[in-house]
């Protein structure tokens, strides 16, 4: 959790796919305003990566690139804009949003957040580090997370999300190149993108089980906006 949250359970997990699709698409809209090409794009080629690991349908891909480029017609302004504060029991939170109304979305945080506490710029994100994350699993049983840190360029490396992988911490001007290195040492990037990660991350068993559920109740709130793109949170694993 220190790094970036994620919906737990069956019931948020039954929705998460279409929810992933449509992040995804956003992001790939907003890349691709630097271009079309993810050969020559490295950011558009990254978040494409990512969509076709989680097999999204190449026309839903194909369209986004389109539209975010301009090459359709239709206007695209998505506005990247991120909300600091607390979660219940004074867990900080950092709201990643891509928005194309900022006065919808401003109004529906500051709603979410009564049973938090939102703060002002700067007010959380002084206690994080603004990193690339690479997630990546082996491609081969010998694979060394150490090694391959190293010779990829990788600052730090800990355990991923999900279990068997590896999370390749980097400056966030080296993400592309840490994670084109990563495959020649014996490691599938599973996906790459800048983060947040908390410095002094809260640990979970300074909470009570019934605080810990008011904590995941208020995250799964916000991650539910149509706006959130991330919700990074100090809380350790």
């Amino acid at each position: 959790m220190g790094a970036q949250w994620k919906a737990k359970g069956k019931e948020l997990a039954a929705n998460a796919k279409g929810r992933l699709f449509s992040k995804l698409a956003k992001d790939i809209m907003l890349a691709a305003r630097n271009g079309a090409d993810p050969a020559s794009n490295a950011k558009l080629r990254l978040v494409v990566e990512a969509a076709r690991k989680v097999s999204m349908p190449k026309d839903t891909l194909d369209r986004a690139i389109k539209k975010g480029a301009g090459l359709t017609g239709e206007a695209v302004h998505f506005e990247h804009v991120i909300y600091e504060g607390f979660a219940p029991h004074r867990v900080p939170v950092m709201v990643e949003c891509l928005t194309d109304n900022v006065n919808r979305t401003a109004p529906e945080m500051r709603v979410l957040f009564r049973k938090g506490h939102l703060g002002t710029s700067g007010s959380v994100s002084w206690d994080f580090d603004h990193l690339g994350m690479v997630e990546a699993e082996p491609a081969a049983k010998d694979a060394d997370p150490e090694l391959a840190a190293i010779e990829a360029g990788a600052q730090d490396f800990e355990p991923g999300h999900e279990e068997g992988t590896t999370l390749f911490l980097t400056d966030p001007a080296d993400l592309d190149i840490v994670s084109r290195a990563l495959p020649a040492q014996g490691f599938t990037v599973l996906s790459a993108k800048l983060g947040y990660k908390a410095k002094n991350p809260i640990a979970p068993d300074s909470l009570s089980a019934a605080e810990l559920e008011e904590v995941e109740a208020f995250l799964a709130a916000i991650d539910a906006n149509d706006d959130v793109q991330n919700l990074f949170v100090g809380l350790g694993s």
